[in-house]
């Protein structure tokens, strides 16, 4: 059976000051920021640094009752979740489900760069936050 993840997508990392991260991987690795979005249903800003065919996403809550800001009130900055790129997130995400595995969205949603995607609870992945995104350009 053929892997329903095609590729890494990003690795997100929640940052409590988007411009001195920015900042820091532009001096540091003379990366440059591809896209930048606020994703208003998420509460929260982000920036991609486009790392061969996925990105390294940095994010930063846009508001207090954002789960990026709680998760820094709680842990700090660092690795918040690994995005993993999927032909169909219905299907990764009923695949999830019909493996007995918790799911966060019960159906796949709107995300930025016009991706569709769907997280998966830590408690179903080893502790590890994922989403699956669907980017329509059958990647």
């Amino acid at each position: 059976m053929e892997s329903m993840l095609t590729e890494i997508d990003h690795v997100a990392i929640a940052v409590s000051d988007l411009e001195a991260a920015i900042a820091w991987y532009e001096s540091t690795f003379a990366a440059t920021v591809v896209h930048r979005e606020v994703v208003e249903s998420d509460g929260v800003a982000e920036a991609l640094i486009q790392v061969a065919d996925s990105y390294v996403q940095l994010l930063t809550p846009t508001r207090d009752d954002s789960p990026v800001a709680k998760f820094l009130a709680k842990r700090g900055e660092g690795l918040h979740h690994v995005g993993y790129r999927v032909r169909d997130c219905a299907a990764a995400l009923e695949a999830v489900r019909a493996a007995g595995g918790r799911v966060i969205d019960a159906a796949p949603r709107p995300g930025s760069r016009g991706t569709t995607v769907a997280f998966v609870h830590p408690s179903a992945s080893f502790g590890t936050l994922v989403e699956l995104v669907e980017d329509g350009s059958g990647h």
